[in-house]
């Protein structure tokens, strides 16, 4: 509850103050707000001389008065008219700082000058004066709480991609690039020393592309296959070959790449159930969300969720995850006869712990409240490794995956790519509707995964606080 002072109710000495610790998403929401993207103010500025400085610009530092002067002394109601600022130091995210005012003069009929001042421990840092008017009556306003803010920071796109840099480019045959997007992602990709692309498909439609969009083609390899199941046969050729160490999907049908994939006779296969793994970035979780399987299996049987969580424990290896956590998701946390996706989330618990399915940690049911946050965990008295920090998300079919990933995209702002797994090579399995961004994250994951299907290593140092 907050109460204004009118211009009667003040007397010279009043004064006021809040306290606030700056934190980085206040720079990104300041950057936002007022379009100032110097870089020397945001913590993920790039270039050596200017990363990670997390400086809190002078101008937001100024802003914090308006809290006290709107919401303290006067209070509600209160007019700016003027405002000096003198910026003796600068603040960091992390610094707890104390932002005051104090009455120094009363001009009726209705203006108050207020003393300004910002400190952090006994430094000050900033020095002023304000000028308002003051509200002719008092105004109450109670105590209520503004929406949300969701600042959408990739950190683990980027913390993977760095991690990816270094390895050799993987030589990635890329069926039918033939629209925007498809040729896009692989070529920013190249850029990016991540692949090495051979592009599989109507070399006019993608040249054509290329032209149109101003992209460049020189050095790059280009297969002259105009049907796309001939194209997704080649892709899969060259694997064995030697010539390509990943496939990716470009603009056709995943089952018209996905029947040369699992075929019997010169596919990719190499003997457990082939599945599809989500990688979302999810801000403000401290490490990846992985959801499988949302592609490819659509009601899978009790031994196929065996192969989909082997799958997606190896692929979490590879990007860092030391022991990843498993949830086995239902709708409900405890085991219900009647209910098959709790009964074979109980047999998958047993199985792991039995060194039937190997490498991590797995519990079921958990519903995704449950498997998602230790508050809920707690509140329903759940006692786990797993519950609440899961790494791994095993959906019981592909409509609820499919829904899942899609609402962590388009309502949690994750960033997130597509990998199916349990072929020879890993295959970029992305969505005709995705975009370069999400394309290039797919070949980010799948570059980190060849290395560890050839090396045995990860090459992704672990989050420390997961």
């Amino acid at each position: 509850m907050a109460m204004s002072k009118t211009f009667a109710d003040l007397a010279v000495g009043d004064a006021a103050s809040i306290t606030r610790i700056v934190t980085p998403d206040d720079l990104y929401v300041f950057a936002h707000v007022s379009g100032n993207r110097n870089p020397i103010n945001l913590p993920e500025a790039m270039g050596s001389e200017l990363r990670n400085p997390k400086r809190a610009p002078s101008m937001w530092l100024g802003s914090l008065f308006s809290a006290v002067l709107g919401n303290l002394l006067p209070g509600p109601g209160t007019l700016y008219q003027a405002q000096s600022l003198r910026f003796l130091a600068r603040a960091f995210v992390g610094d707890e700082l104390t932002v005051s005012v104090r009455v120094i003069e009363k001009r009726a009929p209705d203006e108050v000058v207020l003393q300004t001042r910002l400190l952090r421990g006994e430094d000050l840092l900033v020095d002023g004066t304000a000028e308002v008017i003051a509200p002719a009556e008092r105004v109450e306003i109670p105590g209520r709480t503004l929406p949300g803010l969701t600042v959408a920071l990739h950190r683990h796109v980027s913390r993977l991609l760095d991690a990816a840099k270094p390895l050799p480019p993987t030589p990635t045959a890329v069926v039918a690039p033939e629209d925007a997007a498809s040729l896009q992602g692989p070529l920013d990709a190249m850029q990016q020393s991540l692949i090495r692309p051979i592009l599989i498909g109507h070399a006019g439609k993608i040249r054509a592309l290329a032209q149109q969009h101003q992209m460049d083609l020189d050095g790059i390899e280009i297969e002259d296959i105009e049907s796309h199941d001939a194209a997704a046969a080649r892709a899969v050729a060259m694997v064995h070959e030697g010539k390509a160490a990943a496939v990716m999907k470009g603009a056709l049908h995943t089952d018209e790449l996905l029947r040369h994939i699992v075929k019997s006779q010169g596919g990719l296969r190499i003997g457990g159930r082939i599945s599809h793994v989500f990688i979302m970035d999810v801000p403000h979780r401290s490490d990846l969300v992985l959801v499988t399987d949302a592609a490819i299996n659509i009601a899978p049987t009790l031994e196929d969720k065996v192969d989909i969580i082997q799958n997606a424990i190896e692929l979490g290896i590879a990007l860092g995850i030391p022991v990843p956590r498993v949830g086995v998701l239902a709708a409900v946390e405890v085991v219900n006869p009647r209910m098959q996706v709790t009964l074979d989330a109980a047999v998958l618990s047993k199985m792991a712990e039995r060194g039937q399915i190997r490498g991590g940690v797995v519990d079921g049911p958990l519903a995704l409240d449950n498997a998602m946050s230790l508050d809920a965990a707690k509140t329903k008295g759940i006692v786990s490794a797993v519950a609440g920090r899961a790494d791994i998300l095993v959906v019981p079919n592909i409509e609820s995956g499919n829904i899942l990933a899609k609402q962590l995209t388009y309502s949690a702002q994750a960033a997130g790519g597509g990998i199916v797994l349990g072929a020879k090579v890993p295959v970029l399995l992305t969505s005709r509707a995705d975009d370069a961004a999400s394309r290039l994250f797919s070949c980010v994951v799948a570059v980190l995964y060849e290395a560890w299907q050839r090396t045995g290593h990860s090459v992704v140092a672990p989050v420390q606080d997961s």
